[in-house]
């Protein structure tokens, strides 16, 4: 089919066969698509959207159009993937828990979007760890320590970045069905077993609204599973952060804490994720064995070990996981009390994740460099009563004028009333390719 006619289809909403939009995607890679007929594909989708068909073909063209990983390690290789959300660690914990189990994580991430944190970024405060590998040194990471969380290479589904680029400039970042290719060609190129995603929702996640979250971690379980993937979707509460902080090096500080308490938010979110995965792939065949032998991950201190030994192997201090307090590059913390008595009922979680940016924790610009310290610790959590002057959060700035805006930014992002707030569940509800579960 020519181009110019599949456009034409895709425009009018005529039925187009799957295999010209597979060929579509797989053509944006090899540069056979020019920029003008990329942006007309995206406004028609966007304007007329795929069928469950014509996702899964965008996907495996978009997948084939670079380097398609394959794996020969003694176990299942599988992954998760978040849809972006404030104080969303997740993944550093999990991927170790699950190479701690037996499974092999070959964890492709990315850095930081708007007032979300990224991983790599993250992963980045720890001093000297690398994100950048060649496939050699990412396979030989991945089969020595059971996980590896490292950035996208220019080979892996480049169809993706370049349509990314093109949505990015002619407003067709929001479609569902553009953002269900991209998240899982990307994803799908790694040669995974099993995928669970993370669909998050509320005011810290990127999809704030519930019905779109809905829909987009439907789509996205169809299409994988449609591509040949085992893969679910866990609906998750975004309404406050999982940790109480927000900044790259105070969250890789409360992970480690994770590690060794095994208690909070962000544990929950990663038995829950974890045990889906494990179900899928069979690796465990209860519910009960797979969060049990997760949860023996974290007490008997092997995923804590595992998530060292990535450190070391990426680069980072030998011994990190034990002497992490000593490596880490806090700013200096100003304390913001609360001026009155009442229930913390709101948090705006974008303008937490956007008041951390402008201290330097984020990128306003594509090439801005990042200041690891700073950020939000000890984020009271919802439900908290607190009295005149209790504390709200301590914020780590590089200066007082810095505190001072702040202050009136985090300020204004939290709600105090007299009456408690009806807390939303933590877990949604679980979506898998025949059915959906709600929870809480």
């Amino acid at each position: 089919m020519l181009t110019r006619d599949l456009l034409l289809a895709l425009r009018e909403g005529w039925p187009v066969p799957p295999e010209a939009v597979q060929a579509f995607g797989a053509n944006l890679g090899a540069g056979e698509i020019s920029d003008a007929q990329a942006g007309a594909f995206a406004m028609a989708i966007c304007l007329q959207g795929l069928s469950e068909e014509g996702r899964v073909a965008l996907t495996l063209g978009m997948r084939d159009s670079g380097k398609v990983l394959n794996w020969d390690l003694p176990g299942k290789v599988i992954d998760k993937h978040s849809t972006g959300g404030v104080g969303d660690s997740v993944s550093l914990i999990l991927a170790p828990m699950l190479a701690a189990v037996g499974a092999y994580v070959p964890m492709i991430s990315g850095r930081g979007l708007g007032h979300t944190g990224g991983t790599l970024d993250k992963l980045e405060a720890i001093p000297g760890l690398k994100t950048q590998f060649t496939e050699a040194e990412f396979r030989a990471i991945v089969a020595k320590v059971g996980c590896a969380i490292v950035a996208p290479s220019p080979d892996i589904a480049p169809a993706d970045q370049r349509l990314y680029a093109v949505r990015d400039v002619t407003g067709t970042v929001r479609s569902r069905d553009l953002i269900t290719a991209s998240i899982l060609a990307k994803k799908l190129a790694a040669g995974l077993e099993g995928l669970v995603l993370d669909v998050k929702t509320g005011s810290g996640a990127v999809m704030s609204d519930l019905g779109q979250a809905r829909d987009l971690a439907q789509a996205l379980v169809a299409t994988a599973n449609g591509a040949g993937c085992p893969t679910s979707a866990v609906l998750t509460d975004m309404s406050q952060p999982l940790i109480p902080s927000i900044g790259n090096a105070l969250e890789i500080a409360d992970v480690m804490r994770a590690f060794e308490s095994g208690q909070g938010a962000m544990v929950e979110v990663a038995l829950e994720l974890g045990t889906q995965l494990l179900l899928q792939t069979q690796m465990f065949l209860t519910e009960t064995g797979a969060r049990d032998g997760l949860k023996a991950t974290l007490q008997d201190g092997s995923a804590k070990a595992r998530f060292g030994a990535m450190v070391r192997a990426q680069g980072g201090p030998e011994n990190f996981a034990d002497r992490w307090q000593d490596y880490l590059e806090i700013a200096p913390a100003y304390e913001l009390r609360s001026p009155g008595i009442g229930y913390l009922t709101e948090m705006d979680g974008a303008a937490l994740g956007q008041a951390v940016v402008a201290l330097g924790g984020g990128r306003q610009r594509e090439d801005d460099r990042i200041d690891h310290s700073v950020g939000l610790s000890d984020i009271a959590p919802l439900g908290t009563h607190l009295r005149k002057g209790a504390l709200i959060a301590r914020l780590h700035c590089r200066s007082s004028k810095q505190a001072e805006m702040a202050m009136r930014a985090v300020q204004g992002a939290v709600t105090l009333s007299a009456e408690p707030p009806v807390l939303p569940a933590l877990i949604i509800e679980r979506i898998t390719p025949t059915k959906v579960s709600k929870h809480g």
